[in-house]
């Protein structure tokens, strides 16, 4: 059994901090009306025309993904993750800690490696960002991390289905000072934190799923961004490491919905 001093005690100050919290948020976050604020909207498009317009840039977040149990208990799976870009056609992707999975793609190729396994699996794919990003989430069921971020309408894509949309308020995120904006659609909430500035780049996202039941949150905290990283074409080609053997990507049929 939990002891009350343990859990208990920590419950009631949980409870305390909500009330608090309720007392500092303006009185308009807690009555939404529908449509999306037009200063949110502003915010967030002028996040991701600027993510839109780098032609490299690199990213280390931390993600936390929520299972939700047959009994109803949550349990926390945490990632952390190292992602290079440089368009029009070059990524590189690096997944560590519950899952570990590395990703290239050089214009030509789309590549995963799975070390824990020593497999890996390479295959022809489009040529620009974006057309990869389709295919792998498609046709291999392969979502790259924070891929939503690098297509050039991820403004579109983040508020597909969007029925509300409002700043929650300002918000410090690693350090940084950003303006906290919230988002509904019928089947998710997105909570972003944006920084202030001349760089209005990312620094948190939740995606709250509600579909599911116990409305499991996936959230990534962008802990750096390096603008001006300096590449080499060589980051963006997978060399097999001795001792791993190749495998073939199972092809999901997008039209009936199986894999071949």
């Amino acid at each position: 059994m939990f002891s009350i001093d343990g859990y208990g005690r920590a419950g009631q100050s949980l409870a305390a901090l909500a009330i608090l919290l309720t007392l500092v948020l303006p009185p308009s976050v807690f009555g939404q009306q529908a449509g999306i604020d037009p200063q949110a909207e502003k915010l967030l498009r002028a996040s991701t025309d600027f993510l839109a317009g780098l032609k490299r840039f690199s990213i280390d977040t931390q993600s936390t993904l929520e299972v939700v149990l047959v009994s109803g208990q949550k349990i926390q799976l945490d990632n952390d993750t190292r992602v290079s870009v440089q368009r029009p056609n070059k990524l590189r992707a690096e997944r560590t800690g519950v899952v570990d999975q590395f990703f290239w793609y050089d214009g030509r190729s789309f590549t995963q490696y799975n070390p824990g396994e020593k497999v890996y699996a390479t295959i022809a794919a489009p040529g620009s960002l974006e057309e990869m990003l389709d295919f792998a989430r498609t046709r291999l069921d392969v979502v790259a991390p924070a891929s939503d971020l690098i297509y050039k309408n991820a403004y579109e894509i983040l508020t597909e289905g969007a029925a509300t949309g409002f700043v929650v308020g300002k918000g410090l995120i690693e350090g940084v000072r950003c303006d906290h904006l919230s988002f509904r659609a019928p089947h998710v909430d997105l909570q972003i934190w944006i920084q202030d500035g001349r760089q209005p780049l990312p620094r948190k996202m939740v995606i709250t799923t509600k579909d599911v039941d116990n409305a499991p949150q996936f959230a990534v905290v962008m802990k750096k961004w390096d603008l001006a990283p300096k590449f080499t074409d060589n980051i963006f080609r997978f060399k097999p490491p001795k001792g791993v053997r190749q495998v073939e990507f199972s092809l999901v049929d997008s039209s009936a919905g199986s894999t071949k």
